[in-house]
């Protein structure tokens, strides 16, 4: 498991901070905490993450090219830009269409709502 050594404070331009692998997927783990971790990715294009479920809400921004992530078999296309969130307990399935980067935000801290 890698952690991107980030000084906390300092700027950073997400899309610069990992690089494309030819046919791979790359993540690095940017924040660890026991509440939550948020990760960013490299996908090569036409890779796939494999179907799975997670015990909490997972946030997924795009913030290069273009992903069909597919949520309890709705598929939506993610674009830059674009975000998602992916509900717990929910199957789900991501796919590359062109190579892309997105950003993975989980968050641990219960299950109820704040409204």
């Amino acid at each position: 498991m890698n952690i991107y050594e980030i000084d906390k404070g300092d700027r950073f331009v997400l899309s610069e901070i990992i690089e494309y692998v030819p046919n791979s997927v790359v993540s690095n783990i940017l924040l660890k905490k026991l509440t939550g971790t948020v990760r960013i990715f490299s996908v090569d294009s036409g890779k796939v993450l494999s179907e799975k479920t997670s015990p909490f809400d997972t946030l997924i921004q795009v913030i290069e090219g273009a992903a069909d992530i597919t949520i309890e078999a709705k598929t939506s296309r993610v674009e830059a830009g674009q975000a998602i969130i992916i509900p717990a307990h929910a199957r789900n399935s991501i796919v590359a269409i062109v190579r892309f980067k997105m950003l993975s935000t989980i968050i641990k801290s219960g299950y109820e709502e704040i409204t």
